[in-house]
């Protein structure tokens, strides 16, 4: 099982082999990087105005749209009945619940790597929850803002248990499957040259041809968040098994929930949406149990539950705006219990606080 933890590989011995496939490599990550740039930045003409009220939209509309990547199992994955299930799905869901006090006045419309931040752009949909990076050039130069941290991940690399490999500092000279347009790309690049290993990376868009690409051995490994490797071992089923994680983990990935910049009502309709699951897990409030809250005398519930104060009029929600999004999606812990612990990751520094993770949830006052 793996547990969601930060430890950089320490340098092996120095190595001698000439670097002529990593410099090819690092240009093809850059080459690559520059073009998703390009085209994310050139598509912000098309944006909606930054007075674009979403929130307003989203309600006259009747329903929200969101993107997500829909062929990862525990984030966002059809069930047998064709209902998205996983934790992108129901973050998703947990921002209809505040707008209509219904998660299910929904539309979610899958996205790759390279067509989620345009999507959002556009205003082809209203937010994306696709275990996306939090970085300063996708806030900066994007004309995106991030409303929430609801995964702190790291990448990391799968293997076959047949190479014998223990750690990514054995994996000089190797073939590397890795996601087109992803920050993977440059993260792999960084740690191959910085402990002076070969590599030969594979650049692939979908994971249906990274899944092929392992199964062939066109790749020894495939590097992406933890949370994405224990997703894509799961889906393949028994093959699964004759795979595993490495312990490294080689760079920060802070998952959040992507908005366009400018519209700060919905920005904080998405943030405090998040907020009031993580609050309602430190006060133990769940789906099952919240109605229990009702009559409480504890002033800081009393507002959480809407029976007093007026933050549901401060975000433009209704006053049961909270309660809406705990009685039908849950608190955070649930979220995190029904569909990432299925991937084999322990929750780690996603915890709260108080229970040695690093989630905290501002006062709701």
């Amino acid at each position: 099982m793996v547990t969601l933890g930060y430890a950089h590989a320490r340098s092996g011995r120095p190595h001698s082999r000439l670097a002529v496939a990593l410099g090819a490599a690092a240009l093809a990550a850059a080459v690559t990087i520059a073009a998703f740039d390009a085209r994310a930045q050139s598509s912000q003409s098309a944006s909606p105005s930054d007075k674009a009220d979403t929130l307003r939209a989203i309600k006259v509309r009747g329903y929200f749209v969101c993107g997500v990547a829909g062929d990862r199992p525990g984030f966002s994955f059809p069930d047998s009945k064709g209902v998205m299930q996983g934790l992108d799905a129901d973050i998703c869901r947990s921002v209809a619940a505040a707008i209509f006090g219904d998660p299910e006045k929904i539309r979610f419309t899958s996205l790759t790597s390279l067509t989620r931040f345009p999507a959002l752009q556009s205003g082809e949909v209203d937010m994306v929850a696709r275990f996306t990076t939090w970085t300063l050039t996708r806030e900066a130069s994007l004309g995106l803002d991030v409303a929430s941290v609801y995964f702190y991940d790291g990448q990391g690399f799968m293997v076959k248990k047949s190479l014998g490999v223990k750690s990514a500092l054995e994996l000089d000279g190797a073939t590397v499957c890795v996601n087109q347009g992803s920050t993977g790309e440059a993260n792999m690049v960084d740690f191959f040259r910085a402990h002076n290993l070969g590599l030969k990376p594979v650049v692939i868009e979908k994971i249906e041809q990274i899944r092929d690409a392992l199964a062939s051995n066109r790749c020894d490994a495939y590097t992406n968040d933890a949370s994405q490797l224990g997703s894509l071992k799961l889906s393949m089923g028994p093959a699964g098994d004759e795979y595993i994680l490495l312990p490294d983990i080689i760079s920060k990935e802070p998952l959040g929930t992507f908005v366009r910049k400018g519209d700060q009502r919905f920005f904080d309709t998405v943030r405090w949406t998040y907020i009031a699951m993580l609050t309602a897990e430190e006060y133990g409030i769940t789906k099952a149990n919240i109605d229990t809250f009702r009559k409480t005398r504890d002033p800081q519930i009393q507002r959480f539950m809407g029976e007093t104060g007026d933050l549901g009029a401060a975000l433009g929600l209704d006053a049961q705006w909270a309660v809406n999004v705990v009685k039908t999606v849950g608190n955070t812990a649930e979220l995190w219990d029904r569909t990432i612990a299925v991937l084999g990751i322990q929750r780690g520094v996603n915890r709260l606080v108080k229970d040695g993770g690093i989630q905290y949830a501002p006062p709701m006052r």
